[in-house]
């Protein structure tokens, strides 16, 4: 160990997430906050997305990503935060004693708290279980968009695939039209797709082919990729003839520190389980951003992180109440997942910063009505008519007829079940 440190709150993670939390934490006029980062500089996904439009909330006017991410970084210095970059946490032990990998060796530190803010990953070749060669030229958007943003650096495709058309893919397709790059297609395994109109039509506008209801069979080449074999849902396989392939979302959240140090994990979303406060199984860890699920936008990770923040100098005010006194909110079929896992009922709190709705992603396509029970009660619902991928909303502040006890259970009910009543 080169030395030991100690500090108020120790923060893994300098994304927007973890960025917004220490910035609130600061402004609480909390000691001393240490925003650990293993990347050279602190600013998270933004810092290699350099397309506009970040920051309007928090800033009133658009930013490219990378512009983004350094007004944040300033405005975390400027309030005292203390930002160490190149810092890998690799090991989180209870009470909030970490290990932290530095470029001059091994760092322990003592925290009273920890915020877990890891953000996610895309899923890549890989876990994609895509068939077909190995050869050069598969990437995901994060590696296309450091080689060219961080890196300044050409990549060798020149024609690529690219795979998926949420949110990142069409920041994938902006990166490489903005650098000369020009797509072969686009795939996407959903009939339509999956990003909000009007940014579906993104591809359509820049003349790049589009296959929706499509995925990709096989990849083929020697030593760099040559084509890919496209199949549809009807089975005909079509060829495509690209130099590479960008595969892009399906994110999962980057929760590897919180499983190795056994906590709670909700095993629909895959990032730690926490209650409105985005306090974790250990009481002493909370989490914010991305790591709870996949995946929102830089923008609502850092207005997360600064109620996550609040809630945590509240826990060092004492006054959050315990934790061991919540309800579970448990997901029906239907839904894919909901943060956050555990919610106290109203007048149970004593503290105002906290999570403010319940996030749902469902599924698949869905027209209903979305039900919250209790005890066999339904005490709310709306109807909805939504797709995978959409943000859903229940105002914590709806459930007025919450129980002090019994789980609360979340639901899709269709309209011929559903009715009126």
């Amino acid at each position: 160990m080169v030395e030991a440190v100690a500090c108020d709150v120790a923060i893994i993670g300098g994304g927007p997430a973890g960025l917004g939390a220490a910035i609130a934490l600061r402004l609480r006029q909390v000691g001393r906050v240490i925003v650990f980062e293993r990347e050279d500089q602190a600013g998270g996904v933004p810092r290699h997305c350099g397309h506009p439009a970040f920051g309007m909330r928090e800033f009133g006017f658009p930013l490219t990503g990378p512009h983004y991410a350094r007004r944040l970084r300033k405005l975390a210095v400027a309030h005292g935060v203390d930002i160490r970059p190149r810092h890998s946490v690799v090991a989180l032990q209870p009470n909030g004693c970490l290990s932290v990998a530095t470029p001059d060796g091994m760092l322990g530190a003592e925290a009273r708290r920890v915020v877990l803010a890891t953000g996610a990953r895309e899923t890549p070749r890989s876990a994609r279980l895509v068939s077909g060669a190995r050869p050069l030229g598969v990437i995901t958007t994060g590696a296309l968009q450091a080689c060219l943003y961080l890196e300044r650096m050409q990549p060798a495709c020149r024609r690529p695939v690219i795979v998926g058309t949420e949110l990142v893919g069409l920041s994938a397709l902006w990166t490489c039209i903005s650098h000369g790059i020009r797509p072969a297609a686009v795939i996407e395994s959903a009939d339509r797709p999956v990003a909000r109109w009007p940014f579906g039509l993104f591809p359509t506008l820049l003349g790049v082919p589009a296959y929706f209801g499509a995925h990709i069979a096989a990849i083929e080449g020697a030593s760099r990729v040559e084509r890919v074999q496209v199949q549809s849902g009807s089975g005909r396989c079509v060829p495509i003839a690209c130099d590479g392939v960008v595969f892009t979302g399906r994110f999962v959240p980057e929760a590897a520190l919180g499983q190795a140090a056994s906590l709670a994990l909700d095993p629909c979303s895959g990032g730690p389980a926490i209650d409105q406060f985005g306090r974790c199984s250990d009481p002493a860890l909370f989490a914010a951003g991305n790591v709870l699920r996949p995946i929102e936008t830089a923008g609502w990770c850092f207005r997360e992180g600064r109620r996550i923040g609040q809630a945590v100098a509240d826990d060092l005010d004492g006054r959050l109440p315990p934790p061991v006194c919540g309800i579970r909110v448990i997901c029906g079929p239907g839904i894919k997942f909901c943060v956050p896992h555990m919610i106290f009922p109203p007048g149970g709190t004593r503290s105002a910063t906290h999570l403010d709705h319940l996030q749902l992603r469902v599924a698949q396509t869905v027209t209903g009505r979305m039900t919250v029970r209790q005890n066999g009660a339904r005490i709310w619902s709306k109807r909805i008519s939504t797709r995978p991928e959409r943000r859903i909303l229940i105002p914590l502040a709806a459930l007025a007829g919450l129980a002090a006890s019994g789980d609360i259970m979340l639901g899709i009910e269709s309209g011929a079940l559903a009715g009126e009543r």
